[in-house]
């Protein structure tokens, strides 16, 4: 049987997830010119306070959202989503770019994909087939070729370690912000970017005493942060809607590689034979992610929630006086118990047993 082609939602959710990906692939290499400058956990918080004036600004200059505001039992992720992937993510990846080459710390990076999609599948019950398990131990094993490499690299233990520890939290994030996904995506951003600044920032004047920088330097992070911290965020947050965490990191996979090529134009550093077949490998895996297709019969069991939405076959319901006119809107609807067959990706309408 010949493979369907994608449905628009998981084709809208690869665009969201590249451009996220070119946004914050320049950060690495560009982070790395700033710590000259600005010390780690201050840049961290220079970044997301940079994120955070960006997107409460647009709030200011844009029409109220149609989308579900953050829930009272939404409040646990959303403070897993800030401290894993806002304040501790950060910091230990620029603790991390420090201790290594802007080349090392843009490819070892790679790594926050394969551990967003062993968490996905083991505690977040998304399904990934052979193919995309293939596809993970290739990108899982470029960084390891990386890792091994001696010399020009500068990949030293505690360096490396310190960018494995940030991808971890950036998976936990992932996975936590998926699960948060159905609200609107900008409420959570603003909330994650504004608290996890304020935190960095606070603990660098208050605790590392940073000093700060030149002026120059600081409109820099806020700028780069606004970019590769805030927008490309949001963008990541509806990638992670459209389709699911695992199949996310994929798209996101591709951040590495656009820090790449920016460090060899900023830093002027250089690809070495090792690091090609790195990339390659990496690369490989992230083309298999990408192409991987699913379909098969499944049931929905019934469900009550609230979330933007049109009335596509899964959205059928009758509606209240109160209930908002148009489409997409928002308000609380149930599901009825549904079996059919359609080509999926594990989003929270498609969380089931295969």
């Amino acid at each position: 049987m010949a493979d369907e082609a994608p449905t628009a939602a998981p084709v809208r959710g690869a665009v969201l997830g590249l451009g996220a990906a070119a946004l914050f692939g320049l950060s690495a290499p560009v982070s790395k010119l700033l710590l000259g400058a600005i010390e780690p956990v201050l840049l961290a918080g220079l970044l997301y306070l940079g994120a955070a004036g960006g997107l409460w600004a647009h709030r200011l200059v844009t029409p109220p959202s149609r989308e579900t505001g953050i829930q009272r039992q939404d409040v646990l992720a959303l403070a897993g989503v800030v401290l894993a992937g806002g304040v501790a993510g950060p910091v230990l990846m620029l603790f991390g770019l420090s201790r290594v080459s802007g080349l090392t710390g843009s490819l070892l990076l790679n790594l926050e994909a394969p551990f967003t999609m062993l968490l996905a599948v083991l505690a977040f019950r998304e399904h990934l087939g052979r193919g995309a398990l293939v596809a993970v131990l290739l990108i899982c094993s470029g960084a390891v070729l990386l890792d091994m490499q001696p010399g020009a690299l500068r990949a030293d233990t505690i360096g490396a370690l310190l960018l494995a520890a940030a991808c971890g939290c950036w998976a936990l994030d992932n996975n936590l912000t998926q699960r948060l996904s159905l609200r609107d995506p900008f409420a959570v951003v603003r909330v994650k970017t504004l608290v996890a600044g304020s935190v960095n920032t606070a603990l660098a004047v208050l605790v590392t005493r940073s000093v700060w920088p030149e002026p120059r330097y600081v409109v820099g992070a806020l700028v780069l942060g606004c970019l590769s911290y805030g927008a490309s965020v949001v963008l990541d947050a509806y990638a992670l809607r459209l389709v699911g965490a695992a199949r996310e990191a994929a798209y996101f996979g591709t951040a590495p590689f656009i820090g790449v090529l920016g460090a060899l134009v900023l830093l002027g550093e250089s690809i070495h034979a090792a690091q090609a077949l790195a990339m390659l490998a990496m690369a490989t895996g992230v083309v298999l992610l990408i192409r991987e297709r699913h379909a098969h019969v499944h049931a929905h069991a019934a469900l009550e929630h609230e979330h933007l939405h049109v009335h596509d076959e899964h959205h059928q319901h009758e509606h209240g006086d109160g209930d908002p006119p148009g489409e997409p809107h928002a308000h609380a609807h149930g599901h009825v118990a549904l079996v059919h067959d359609h080509p999926h990706v594990p989003d929270l309408h498609h969380r089931h047993r295969h």
